[in-house]
C-alpha cells in the first residue's frame, strides 16, 4: 500500500504541466531551433518593406501601402499553404516556398532599388506575402502531434505565445539596425537569406512533421477547417486580437509625436509586449482546471475592457500602464485560442486551422493599422485608439453570442475504407 501511495504521488508531480517537462518532450528541440530561426525573419518582413521603400520613394504612404499588400496577401493565402500542408506533409509545402519567397523578395528588393512604379511595388509584394512560410502554425501542429491527449497542450501553446512574442521583439531590432546602419535594402535581403535557410533546414526535421493519412491502405477524407464552426468563431475572435496591435502601433506612434516625446514610442510599446510575454509564461505554467472555453471568454472580457480604456490616456505614464494591461489580456486570450484548435479540429486539418487564425491576426493588424492611421490625421493624437476597442468589443459580442460552438461535437462519423477489410477510423 505505501508503494502505491508514493507512486501515486510521484506520478502526479511528474504529470504536472510545466516548461521543463514541455523541453524534455522527445524529439522536441529538433524542431525548435530551426523552427525558431525560420520564424524570426517573418518580425522582420514589414519593417524591412516599410525602411527600404521610403528610402526610395520618400513615402511613408507608399511604404505602409506596400507593406499592407504583403500581409493582406499573406493573411489570404496562409490557410490554403496550411490545407496544403496538411494533405501532402510540411516538408512538401515548405521548400517550394520559401524558394519562392527568397526569389520574390529578391525580385522587391531589386525594383525598389531600381525606382520602379508603385505598381510593380504592389505586383512583387503579392508574391512576397502569399508565400511567407507559416512555421509557428507548423511548429504548433507538430506539438499536437507529440502531445496528444496531454495536459500539457496549453503549456505548448503558451510556449509558442512567448516564442512568437519574442520573435516580435528581436526582429523589428534587426531590421532597423541593418537598415540604418549597413544598407538601407539590407534588411529584406538578409529576412529572404534567413528564410531560406531556417525554412529548409525546418523541413528537414521529417521525423517530427505530422503525418498525412495516406498509407497506401486508407483512403481519408480531408475536411477544411473552416467547416468546423468554432473555427470561425476563433477567426473572429483573432480579428480582434490583429486590431489591437494594429491600432497600438500606429496610435503609440502618433500619441508620442503629439505630446513631443516621440522618443517614448519605442519604451511604450516594449511595455506593451512585455506585458503579452509576461502573462503567456505565466499561463503556461498554471495547471488550469477551468474549461478553456470559459477561460477565452473571461479572458477576452478582460481585453476588451483594458482596450476600451486606451483612448482615454492622456499622459504617458497612464498610456504605459494601460498598455501593461492590454498585453497581459492578449497572450491568454491566443493561448486559449490555439489550444481550442486541439479539441475542435481533426488532426488532419490543424496546420490549416492555425493558419486561418495566424491570418486572421495579420489580416486585423493591416485593417487596424489603416483605419487607425485614417483617424489620427482626421481626429486627434490618440484617436486610434478608439479601433482597438472596436474591434475587441465587436468579436467579444460574437464571442458570447456563439460560444456553444466552441464545445466539440462527438466524433461518431468513419470515413476510411480499407482495401479488403474495413477499419473505420473516427473524426469530426
Amino acid at each position: 500500500m505505501a508503494s502505491t501511495v508514493t507512486t501515486s504521488k510521484d506520478s502526479a508531480a511528474t504529470s504536472r504541466p510545466g516548461y521543463g517537462r514541455l523541453l524534455r518532450t522527445r524529439g522536441a528541440w529538433t524542431f525548435l531551433l530551426p523552427g525558431f530561426a525560420a520564424r524570426q525573419p517573418f518580425a522582420m518582413l514589414t519593417l524591412s518593406i516599410v525602411l527600404l521603400v521610403q528610402h526610395t520613394t520618400g513615402s511613408y504612404g507608399a511604404a505602409g501601402a506596400v507593406a499592407a499588400v504583403t500581409g493582406v496577401s499573406m493573411a489570404l493565402f496562409a490557410p490554403y499553404s496550411g490545407r496544403l500542408a496538411d494533405r501532402h506533409g510540411q516538408r512538401a509545402v515548405l521548400v517550394p516556398g520559401v524558394l519562392v519567397h527568397a526569389a520574390a523578395g529578391l525580385a522587391l528588393t531589386a525594383l525598389a532599388l531600381s525606382d520602379a512604379p508603385l505598381w510593380a511595388l504592389f505586383a512583387a509584394a503579392v508574391p512576397t506575402g502569399a508565400s511567407v512560410p507559416q512555421i509557428g502554425p507548423m511548429v504548433r501542429a507538430r506539438w499536437g502531434v507529440r502531445l496528444k491527449g496531454s495536459p500539457l497542450l496549453t503549456t505548448a501553446a503558451a510556449f509558442e505565445s512567448v516564442t512568437d512574442e519574442f520573435t516580435f521583439v528581436v526582429g523589428p531590432l534587426l531590421a532597423t539596425a541593418l537598415c540604418t546602419a549597413v544598407d538601407p535594402a539590407a534588411g529584406l535581403l538578409t529576412e529572404a537569406a534567413l528564410t531560406l535557410v531556417g525554412g529548409l533546414l525546418f523541413a528537414a526535421q521529417k521525423g517530427t512533421q505530422p503525418e498525412t493519412g495516406r498509407d497506401g491502405h486508407a483512403r481519408v477524407e480531408h475536411v477544411s477547417a473552416l467547416r468546423v464552426p468554432g473555427v470561425r468563431v476563433l477567426i473572429v475572435t483573432f480579428l480582434g486580437i490583429g486590431s489591437v496591435f494594429g491600432g497600438m502601433q500606429v496610435s503609440l506612434a502618433a500619441f508620442t509625436e503629439s505630446i513631443g516625446e516621440p522618443a517614448l514610442n519605442g519604451v511604450l510599446y516594449g511595455v506593451f509586449a512585455a506585458g503579452n510575454m509576461l502573462s503567456g509564461i505565466v499561463c503556461g505554467a498554471i495547471a488550469w482546471k477551468a474549461a478553456p472555453q470559459r477561460r477565452l471568454v473571461i479572458g477576452y472580457t478582460a481585453l476588451a475592457l483594458t482596450a476600451s480604456a486606451l483612448w482615454t490616456a492622456h499622459s504617458a505614464l497612464l498610456l504605459a500602464g494601460l498598455g501593461l494591461l492590454v498585453g497581459m489580456c492578449i497572450a491568454p486570450a491566443l493561448i486559449t485560442g490555439y489550444t481550442l484548435v486541439e479539441n475542435l479540429v481533426p488532426a488532419g486539418a490543424r496546420t490549416e486551422a492555425f493558419t486561418w487564425l495566424t491570418g486572421a491576426v495579420a489580416l486585423g493588424q493591416a485593417a487596424a493599422v489603416t483605419v487607425a492611421g485614417q483617424l489620427e490625421d482626421r481626429l486627434w493624437g490618440g484617436a486610434g485608439f478608439l479601433v482597438p476597442m472596436a474591434g475587441t468589443v465587436l468579436a467579444l459580442v460574437t464571442l458570447l453570442a456563439l460560444r456553444s460552438r466552441l464545445v466539440a461535437a462527438p466524433r461518431e462519423r468513419t470515413v476510411a475504407r480499407g482495401v479488403g477489410h474495413r477499419e473505420s477510423v473516427a473524426v469530426d
